[in-house]
């Protein structure tokens, strides 16, 4: 009999193999910030697994968001869930609450991850994404319908494998960390995003793209609408601006008084 709302402190040995057995999952995380953006993100592929019962991991692909690393780098934040549902067989969703840690491709650590645990590289792999676990809730999922599973989408690895082609013969333009530093150098809230995006955006003079539109669009890290806050040198200064004025129009405001026939005091 299945129960609803479980919870574990940790992956319990029972959901393991359903877990990998799954074609996609949903990854949400969120900026500290209130008025920032909640992101969800489907992962598709058989690039993810569990290293202990505490650990999951994912190989990170390249695209044009670039929330999830941003919201994990955010000093104080890398709230993470993982989500996986059954789309055949008997009902079931899964759900994995953690803080995520960024590998990104090209370091020490990602190379020594990829080394360890014999990750097939994908072309475009910008990262690897660490979720240590606190809290996982398997509940029923009975809305869920029924998908019947076709294929993988191979145009993702085509596009980079197409692009890294094009950077091997010549055409430096190509080069995934241009790309990167283009689309992945900060969130669409102007959080950092890649840091080897950023790097590459300063030393080669890549302005990022600018995210969303209107209000919410962020220019340089920045939102277009930014609110305005004082602090105690705005107040000094405005307070030696307002004595300076009085100063200097002291004499005419008197002058204009007597004029009315009004009697000043000395």
């Amino acid at each position: 009999m299945f129960t609803m709302g479980q919870f574990y402190e940790t992956i319990p040995e029972s959901l393991v193999k359903w877990i990998l057995a799954q074609k996609v999952f949903w990854v949400a995380t969120a900026p500290l910030s209130p008025e920032g953006h909640v992101n969800v993100s489907p992962k598709g592929g058989p690039y993810f697994g569990i290293l202990d019962t505490k650990t999951f991991w994912y190989l990170d692909l390249s695209g044009s968001g670039n929330e999830t690393i941003s919201h994990l780098y955010e000093k104080n934040n890398g709230r993470i869930t993982v989500m996986f549902n059954a789309f055949e067989g008997p009902p079931r969703i899964v759900r994995l609450w953690g803080h995520g840690t960024v590998l990104e491709n090209g370091t020490t650590l990602f190379d020594a991850f990829v080394k360890k645990h014999e990750v097939k590289l994908l072309p475009g792999a910008r990262s690897i994404i660490l979720v240590h676990v606190h809290q996982v809730g398997s509940s029923c999922g009975f809305s869920v319908p029924y998908f019947e599973f076709k294929d993988w989408r191979t145009t993702l690895n085509e596009f980079f494998a197409r692009k890294a082609d094009r950077f091997d013969q010549g055409e430096p333009k190509e080069s995934i960390e241009k790309y990167w530093a283009l689309k992945n150098s900060e969130s669409i809230d102007g959080l950092p995003g890649l840091d080897i995006a950023r790097k590459t955006a300063k030393e080669d003079g890549i302005v990022p793209l600018t995210k969303m539109v209107g209000a919410a669009a962020t220019h340089g890290g920045q939102r277009s609408v930014k609110q305005l806050s004082f602090g105690v040198p705005h107040l000094l200064l405005v307070a030696v601006i307002a004595s300076v004025t009085t100063l200097l129009l002291q004499p005419v405001l008197g002058e204009f008084l007597r004029s009315l026939g009004v009697k000043i005091q000395p």
